[in-house]
């Protein structure tokens, strides 16, 4: 299991580095000169040149990259183009909002589409089944600002349940912080929700039909026991696609953050790009694969308890 676990640490690591390498020449070529974003198609050329060599541009790209590299490592990302301020200090301050929301609707996900999975996988083709199937569809094709939008609608301006827009931090009010997230969460989970359902009732049906369930109903077990035994055969594909569905996620809260008007990574990663803040995108995109690496190793672990086959590969 040692070996396992060390296994998937390096290999998480190694993501990590290069995505990051990576990410830097692109953004880079991308966005090629970004003075124009940050001064104004006004700006003179004099003031151009010195905002380059203000942040350093005028040096060579290689130099650049091992100056951020050297700092990045040790969690400092510097300063933001933008208004000098640290990064680091920026995106801390933005992460605890993306992952309130993040993680609220990865647990709706999981909650929700276990118990609708299971009960698909029990009655294949029953109303249960055939709505699955129907929600699958509309819901993947429903853009996530519409459905936010909708949300906004119903529940905010005619209900009056949750606030429309804006974030309240739980050190102010829990209460508070929980209606706020709770329209966002929802409207970026009611799609994995089906997604994870859909999945765990494919590989509940499945197993239920092999030949080891015959023989536990054959020796008398009970329906809650088989279901149990039923449920952990088919957990790990649904396991894959839960996480698959937490990284998603994250991409996709740029567009709920923006309609619900949550200062977010999603709302800072929108207004770096229209100005071309390589900085802040660079520490985003760093954040953000910590995320994955994180989440990719806790499912390793999690797929190895479950089935000790795959610790061998």
């Amino acid at each position: 299991m040692l070996t396992f676990i060390v296994r998937r640490l390096v290999s998480g690591i190694v993501l990590l580095l290069v995505v990051t390498c990576g990410s830097f020449f692109l953004a880079h070529l991308a966005i090629g000169d970004p003075t124009p974003g940050l001064l104004g198609n006004s700006a003179k050329p004099a003031q151009r040149q010195a905002l380059r060599e203000k942040l350093g541009l005028d040096r060579p790209l290689l130099v650049q990259f091992w100056d951020w590299f050297s700092h990045a490592v040790r969690g400092d990302f510097g300063t933001s183009w933008r208004n000098f301020q640290p990064i680091s200090e920026q995106i801390g301050l933005r992460v605890p909002v993306t992952l309130s929301v993040v993680l609220t609707a990865t647990l709706l996900a999981a909650l929700l589409g276990l118990v609708i999975g299971v009960a698909s996988g029990r009655r294949p083709g029953g109303i249960l089944d055939r709505c699955l199937k129907f929600a699958s569809v509309v819901l993947f094709a429903l853009p996530g600002f519409w459905v936010s939008l909708v949300l906004i609608m119903w529940f905010a301006i005619q209900l009056r349940w949750f606030p429309a827009v804006g974030y309240v931090s739980p050190d102010e009010s829990v209460l508070g912080w929980l209606r706020s997230i709770t329209l966002p969460s929802i409207a970026l989970a009611l799609s994995a929700i089906v997604m994870v359902a859909e999945q765990l009732r494919n590989g509940f049906f499945e197993v239920a039909n092999q030949d080891f369930v015959r023989t536990l109903r054959a020796r008398g077990l009970s329906t809650r026991r088989i279901t149990v035994h039923v449920l952990r055969n088919a957990s790990p594909a649904a396991l894959t696609v839960l996480a698959l569905t937490f990284v998603g996620l994250l991409g996709g809260a740029i567009v709920v953050e923006l309609v619900f008007n949550l200062p977010g990574i999603g709302t800072l990663t929108q207004s770096a790009s229209q100005i071309g803040d390589i900085p802040i995108l660079l520490g985003l995109t760093v954040v953000t694969i910590v995320f994955v690496v994180i989440v990719n190793f806790l499912l390793d672990l999690v797929l190895g308890w479950v089935n000790p086959k795959v610790r061998d590969q």
